[in-house]
């Protein structure tokens, strides 16, 4: 029991944090649950979790979704984020833990030191940045971020960033759920804490919209980032310890 309420207050913070800085709670909340449960729960329980966790956000910011970028990110990321939860089926965990930390290490310091890179807008690097978002997300359990990136390029109000980025996660969430759930990463033992995830998505998603507008956003995000390297040195390295 004890386990599961920090676990679920971990799970609080991570979408505090994801809605706040932009760059989706999975950042957060997939390295961290590691230090809870298996990472093939974690694939599963993630999945779900952001299913609930975008609902929330479209419920909120719904109105402000951008549909031009919706299809061309969207489509894209779909069809990846399949192809990388079932590479999940058939490469070691290890090998997929071992992808995370390195992801977030070379994320993190690429925009701390390089705070302003984007891609430039257009619709090409729209379908392969949303390609390689999907397929990260699908194998790794986060890659949003990596689609944040390009986005940032559109100069888009922070209202319309979350919310068609939410929408893209939500198609993205669903379709890899449903091959987690097939293969047995989420299992029936465990359902219980799905009422509890939706309770404290919408909580974390609504407090993160609320703090939105109070604080300092560059700061803030550059604390995150270093957070993000931290969490994600700590798993590279006993992700390598494992496999070397």
């Amino acid at each position: 029991m004890s386990r599961d309420l920090i676990f679920l207050l971990a799970a609080l913070l991570c979408e505090i944090l994801g809605t706040i800085g932009g760059f989706g709670s999975s950042v957060f909340f997939v390295p961290i649950a590691q230090f809870f449960y298996s990472f093939q729960f974690v694939l599963g329980i993630t999945g779900i979790l952001h299913v609930f966790s975008n609902t929330s956000k479209l419920v909120l910011f719904g109105k402000h979704v951008n549909y031009r970028l919706l299809f061309y990110y969207g489509i894209p990321s779909v069809g990846f984020v399949v192809l990388g939860a079932y590479l999940t089926t058939i490469v070691s965990f290890d090998w997929a833990a071992f992808t995370l930390g390195a992801f977030l290490v070379i994320f993190s310091l690429l925009l701390l030191f390089f705070p302003n890179i984007k891609l430039p807008a257009n619709n090409p690097n729209a379908i392969i940045s949303g390609s390689l978002a999907g397929f990260i997300a699908g194998f790794n359990g986060t890659g949003g971020a990596v689609r944040g990136i390009s986005m940032a390029a559109f100069n888009l109000h922070k209202n319309v960033f979350i919310a068609t980025s939410a929408a893209i996660d939500f198609g993205v969430d669903i379709s890899r759920s449903v091959i987690y759930i097939d293969h047995g990463y989420f299992t029936k033992d465990m359902i219980y804490l799905i009422p509890f995830l939706i309770i404290v998505s919408f909580i974390g998603t609504f407090i993160g919209k609320k703090l939105l507008n109070k604080i300092n956003e560059t700061i803030f995000k550059k604390i995150v980032l270093a957070l993000v390297l931290i969490i994600g040195t700590v798993i590279l390295y006993q992700e390598t310890l494992k496999l070397f």
